[in-house]
């Protein structure tokens, strides 16, 4: 048994949407006071707040008259938010992230209901101070009850409400097809076996629509009804490329999932990769992080392989025939004739040929393969 989170979009009543509303907001007065409680303890007193302590500071917020509207809505979502900022704090000390930031109204929202919040009887989902189902629009039916429930509001102004379920992952079936991939702009990714799949590039797709929408709402009022109209159709238009790039990472890892048992990939560092100014934009287009990111956790429920080489192991530039290395290979040379043994390689799929020995390498040997150590040229046919 396992957990997943099922995501569904739904249309709140228009008490719904106003209890959501006060929710929203509770809980992002309740993160952001909580957090500048523990900045300034430990800024003045040199003090470290824990969860404890933060959480009987809620407790006096509510007790507040200034602060009574937090007893207004449930308590669980207020509660729930402390612990995702104990989380951050954590995270922070232990160098994993940066220090935890203010919410912001104008981003998304969103509230998290234990099962203590709702109730969920015959696909139907009720929250807590609502005695009216939410319209939910099921594509797919839950595998069980859930054990906890996300509500979000984009900034495009869509509800959303995501289910943690628990659920039994079944393997597929085994089959004998291994595959390396390098992952790129042109094409979004190249398989060892010559395999091509293009790069949607979907905010090029649209930037006309955005650079239109942004237009507009440079032009309104700071503070404005229109200017908030017109946020909200630029945000549509971020909504719609981001769903454009999901939808085609999910169906182009889920492809390689089901044909491939071993699928071997690259450890990229995005965020260092997209501080090149002239490939930032591209880069984040592409959404290299969390279509290898799909890929691990699809394979781990298919009972299928994943297997990272090293950053710095030479891919493009050494040849998959005979492994010689060539010392500069810049990335506008798109092909390029091995010195040592005469072969003409594309550098896309030589890459992933290489890609595709080291990976089986480390699962053969069990350790990283990087640096310029030689590489055995059967795993590569």
């Amino acid at each position: 048994m396992t957990k997943r989170a099922y995501k569904y979009r739904f249309y709140p009543t228009p008490e719904q949407e106003q209890l959501l509303a006060r929710t929203f907001g509770c809980v992002r007065f309740v993160y952001n006071s909580v957090l500048r409680y523990r900045t300034d303890a430990f800024s003045e007193r040199k003090e470290k707040v824990g969860y404890t302590a933060a959480n009987a500071h809620l407790s006096k917020m509510k007790k507040a008259e200034e602060t009574a509207f937090l007893s207004e809505v449930s308590s669980v979502p207020l509660q729930q938010c402390l612990r995702h900022q104990q989380t951050a704090f954590n995270n922070f000390f232990e160098g994993r992230a940066k220090y935890p930031v203010f919410k912001s109204k104008r981003h998304r929202q969103s509230a998290e209901f234990t099962r203590a919040a709702f109730k969920y009887q015959e696909s139907q989902l009720f929250m807590a101070k609502s005695k009216v189902p939410l319209a939910i629009r099921w594509s797919r039916a839950l595998p069980s009850g859930p054990s906890t429930l996300t509500v979000s509001k984009d900034a495009a102004g869509r509800y959303f409400v995501s289910c943690l379920c628990e659920f039994i992952a079944e393997s597929l079936p085994i089959t004998p097809r291994m595959i390396g991939i390098d992952l790129g702009l042109k094409d979004l990714f190249v398989t060892s076996d010559g395999h091509r799949t293009g790069n949607p590039r979907h905010t090029a797709k649209y930037a006309t629509q955005l650079t239109k929408a942004q237009r507009v709402l440079s032009k309104k009022k700071l503070g404005s009804g229109n200017r908030a109209k017109a946020r909200k159709r630029v945000a549509r238009v971020h909504a719609k490329i981001s769903d454009c790039r999901m939808d085609s990472l999910h169906k182009l890892s889920r492809r390689l999932i089901n044909d491939n048992q071993v699928i071997c990939v690259e450890s990229l560092k995005v965020k260092n990769m997209v501080r090149n100014p002239r490939l930032a934009k591209s880069i984040s287009d592409a959404g290299w992080g969390e279509f290898v990111r799909q890929l691990e956790y699809k394979a781990e429920w298919a009972g299928r392989q994943v297997a990272r080489i090293d950053q710095w192991y030479p891919s493009s530039k050494r040849c998959s025939g005979c492994g010689h290395v060539v010392g500069v290979l810049p990335l506008s040379v798109r092909a390029w004739d091995c010195p040592a043994c005469a072969v003409r390689h594309d550098r896309d799929i030589n890459a992933a040929i290489n890609i595709k020995a080291a990976g089986l390498a480390v699962l053969a040997l069990g350790e990283n393969v990087s640096g310029m150590g030689p590489v055995p040229v059967s795993c590569s046919r």
